[in-house]
């Protein structure tokens, strides 16, 4: 299943992909294309290899055989081009241990060279509902809100491609109308958004291609 942008290259392009750690074969002859300020959602049941397809676009992990290209270029981790165009959420963010919520944001931020990194921060903690965590150390929040600050540590960076992994997880039902809302801006704002997710309704609500991971093995 395929969807490519109208005004040239896709933002995304999946070509022929394989991944197998051994004897085991984690996807085969995955393609797709996902245009520019669209969303793709993979789905799937757990064990068919969607999060290491994540990781393969994000270039934190390798294919076997076939290609992925980011607007066009091939993905290369140490590419500082590549890096300064994709936000990813794969799993838990680190943080430090003595750094406040507000303090994480604002490290990352100046590690992305946004030019004032306490105004991100505090427009990023707003976005995601913890303005009024700011000042509290990320061990005493809960998983939602955990959740939230991983997604913020992404909102708060430039970006052309988020990529998200279950995105949805720890987050209430309040919490995923808020998800689905800010992914849509997301879209709106000419974002391309890439993400795994067991969540029907949040599919329904933000994707316009769906890839179905059952079928790749």
């Amino acid at each position: 299943m395929s969807c490519s942008s109208r005004h040239g290259t896709p933002a995304v392009s999946v070509r022929n992909a394989h991944r197998s750690f051994g004897d085991l074969t984690v996807f085969r002859a995955v393609s797709f294309d996902l245009a520019a300020g669209r969303c793709c959602a993979v789905v799937g049941a757990n064990g068919t290899g969607k999060s290491t397809l994540l990781r393969c676009v994000v270039g934190s992990d390798r294919l076997d055989e076939g290609s992925v290209e980011i607007d066009g270029t091939p993905v290369d981790e140490t590419s500082a081009s590549l890096r300064s165009r994709i936000a990813a959420v794969l799993g838990d963010v680190a943080t430090f241990a003595h750094l406040t919520a507000h303090e994480h944001l604002q490290l990352v931020a100046t590690g992305h060279g946004v030019a004032r990194p306490f105004e991100a921060a505090s427009r990023a903690l707003a976005e995601v509902d913890l303005a009024s965590a700011a000042d509290r150390l990320p061990a005493t929040f809960s998983s939602g809100q955990r959740r939230r600050l991983g997604l913020a540590s992404a909102l708060v960076r430039p970006r052309r491609l988020l990529v998200l992994d279950e995105p949805e997880q720890h987050l209430d039902h309040a919490g995923r109308h808020w998800l689905a809302t800010m992914l849509a801006d997301e879209k709106r704002a000419g974002g391309t958004v890439l993400m795994v997710s067991h969540d029907a309704e949040l599919v329904d609500a933000v994707a316009d291609l769906i890839v179905e991971s059952d079928t790749w093995c």
